[in-house]
């Protein structure tokens, strides 16, 4: 399946966070697009770059997604939070049982919204108190239902690969790990050889 996936892009946003599903999601065939939220096509980074978007969120409904993204950082998540053509969006979103996906402080927003009660999540450590009304696990990744939610921009390549794996079937993805030499870091990780 050729997903439609959409990851939105505020002033301030974390860019391992952003721009690693960039490398991951169109590496394995996905239609990914970044979206500015700030109405110019460029968007400043927390870290003071500047990254160019696909487009610009008035330039779409979003009714085509398949999956919406969310990347942390400061203050991108609380700019992200701010907008209200992406609230708006991410409620209608989940209410028809989409996929939403949020790293590090951008689970926020989805605390917020009320659309973590009652479900396991995660986040940036210092912010799981804004994720209200959800079982926060402090898991690096954490799946419930269509929300998934990630710890910070050390997970973002599993992250990735968690979000693709909704799309891609196993063996394709496992091709694309190995491509990218995932499986030997993550092992290298588990045998505390780095």
């Amino acid at each position: 399946m050729r997903a439609n996936i959409y990851e939105f892009l505020a002033t301030g946003f974390e860019e391992i966070e952003a721009l690693t599903p960039v490398t991951v999601m169109r590496q394995g065939g996905q239609n990914f697009k970044l979206v500015s939220m700030t109405g110019s096509e460029y968007v400043e980074t927390a870290n003071g770059a500047w990254v160019k978007a696909d487009m610009l969120f008035e330039a779409s409904d979003f009714s085509d997604a398949d999956l919406l993204m969310l990347p942390g950082g400061f203050p991108g998540a609380y700019n992200l939070k701010a907008h209200d053509g992406l609230r708006n969006l991410l409620v209608k979103h989940a209410a028809q049982g989409k996929r939403i996906g949020a790293i590090c402080a951008a689970p926020i927003v989805l605390g917020e919204l009320g659309l973590l009660k009652g479900r396991r999540a995660t986040c940036w450590p210092s912010l799981e108190r804004f994720l209200e009304g959800a079982n926060v696990t402090g898991n690096i990744i954490e799946e419930d239902e269509n929300i998934i939610t990630a710890i910070g921009a050390s997970a973002a390549l599993p992250y990735a690969f968690k979000l693709l794996s909704y799309y891609l079937d196993k063996e394709k993805l496992q091709e694309l790990q190995t491509l990218m030499c995932y499986d030997r870091v993550t092992e290298a990780f588990r045998s505390s050889t780095l």
